[in-house]
């Protein structure tokens, strides 16, 4: 499986880690530690060293209930670090926002793939990824960051994440985008319980079917904390433990923080799986 990006090609046929840079005072786990262009760019090479294939770059907080940022404020977080990534580094650069006019800056400015976790549903944001040439990550979210964990509920959430995730596919197909462009996160703790996340976990592998990667972002996120009660500083084992059983079920890309760590669980766990597939 291939990802089609600005421009090039990200190679799928093994997993791959997309390395977390927040650009944000507010971010739930390391708001604060990249906000210098230089602290970033350092930040980002060593993610590289480790291992990242993607550096996604965020410059608004979508923890549960976070303040929305003004569209200027986020272009001035993010555009100066994807441009020094883009010429000194010449990586992968993702772009975490949900903001058109943020879409057409970063990828203007470098950025080879948007990752919305609206799913390109805000007005103009389909036309911005189309005009873009960017690779897209279309995320399900219940409500939005602000009330996403106010009594989540479902019927059946694997079902219904998969239905929003097919529609807004088609959706984005019908509009232009090819469907080698795009991948899709089932949004691990974006409106979800401690329940709806285990039962997303545990049903990975009904994504298949909708024929394009998936992304999976588990990293570091409270559902440990409900789970086995752990701060957030506690909770690299969970999250590679979380992450190997998702590329297990399929997963092409995870997001994490702590890439050494999950590159390794990863390569484990991919390593199993094609042992297990050569025995079938």
């Amino acid at each position: 499986m291939k990802l089609a990006l600005k421009t090039r090609t990200l190679d799928l046929s093994a997993p791959v880690v997309m390395g977390v840079l927040n650009v944000t005072p507010d971010s739930f786990f390391d708001g604060g530690r990249y906000t210098r262009v230089e602290t970033a760019l350092a930040h980002a090479r060593q993610m590289l060293e480790q291992g990242a294939q993607i550096i996604d770059v965020g410059g608004e907080s979508t923890r549960p209930g976070a303040a929305p940022v003004a569209e200027q404020d986020e272009l001035d977080r993010v555009l100066p670090v994807i441009e020094r990534l883009h010429t000194e580094l010449g990586c992968i650069v993702s772009v975490d926002t949900l903001k058109p006019v943020v879409m057409r800056a970063a990828c203007a400015a470098g950025a080879e793939l948007i990752n919305d976790v609206m799913a390109l549903r805000a007005p103009g944001a389909l036309a911005a990824a189309l005009d873009s040439g960017a690779g897209v990550c279309l995320m399900h979210m219940q409500n939005a960051p602000p009330t996403m964990q106010q009594s989540p509920r479902y019927d059946d959430v694997v079902q219904t994440v998969k239905l929003f995730l097919t529609e807004r596919l088609e959706n984005c197909i019908a509009a232009g985008i090819r469907r080698e462009k795009i991948v899709i996160d089932p949004g691990f703790g974006f409106g979800k319980t401690l329940e709806h996340n285990l039962n997303l976990l545990g049903g990975l592998e009904a994504f298949a079917s909708l024929g394009v990667p998936l992304l999976v972002g588990l990293s570091r996120k409270s559902m440990f904390q409900s789970l086995l009660n752990l701060p957030v500083e506690q909770r690299l084992i969970p999250s590679v433990t979380a992450a190997a059983l998702a590329v297990f079920q399929g997963a092409a890309i995870v997001r994490a923080h702590d890439v050494r760590e999950t590159v390794l669980a990863v390569r484990v766990a991919n390593a199993i799986k094609l042992s297990a597939n050569e025995r079938k």
